[in-house]
């Protein structure tokens, strides 16, 4: 732990050197607060999702909406957490009609603008986005829902590991009982 305005923080666990707007395949597990299960259960090894849950699932898939430069790949809702892969592409060949200059912008800075404004471009304005959302929604809609601070990501970084990631995504309901998030 570092000091910052004389307080103690945790240290960041990404990568010092590495640009998270660069276009790649990653790794992502966001979980709630404490490992609540508020995204609903695991009933016959398949997934039965609570209010809030179909929520998280639905602004998952509406993420690409959003960064036209996103693809999304294998994802999960389960109890108390979501695993997918989010592939960055590259954003200065991307084009939207929501800004005629996007490449100018592009080339200065990765930044785009969307209906929600100026937006970042690297994988944490992504997932903050997302979990905030979720978050709104719960408490536009008395839902009681809680985010932990932080998430996890994997920078995939060849085939044999996209797909070992790609078959755990899938078979995490199977494995519910022995899943170190179900608590």
């Amino acid at each position: 732990m570092s000091l910052f305005k004389n307080t103690y923080r945790i240290e960041s666990i990404r990568l010092l050197e590495f640009d998270y707007s660069t276009p790649g395949y990653y790794s992502i597990t966001i979980c709630t607060k404490d490992r609540e299960n508020y995204f609903g259960e695991i009933n016959n090894c398949k997934m039965k999702y609570s209010p809030i849950g179909l929520i998280a699932r639905k602004f998952w898939l509406e993420i690409p909406k959003h960064y036209p430069f996103i693809e999304l790949a294998e994802f999960i809702v389960m109890p108390n957490h979501v695993h997918g892969i989010i592939i960055i592409n590259d954003f200065k060949s991307v084009e939207t009609h929501n800004c005629a200059s996007l490449q100018k912008i592009s080339n200065i800075h990765p930044r785009h603008y969307n209906k929600f404004g100026l937006q970042s471009k690297n994988l944490a304005a992504i997932i903050r986005a997302y979990k905030s959302t979720v978050k709104k929604y719960a408490n536009e809609h008395d839902i009681e829902f809680n985010w932990q601070p932080r998430y996890y990501e994997h920078i995939i970084r060849d085939n044999d590991e996209l797909n070992r990631i790609r078959e755990y995504i899938k078979n995490n309901p199977l494995n519910w009982k022995t899943d170190r998030n179900n608590i």
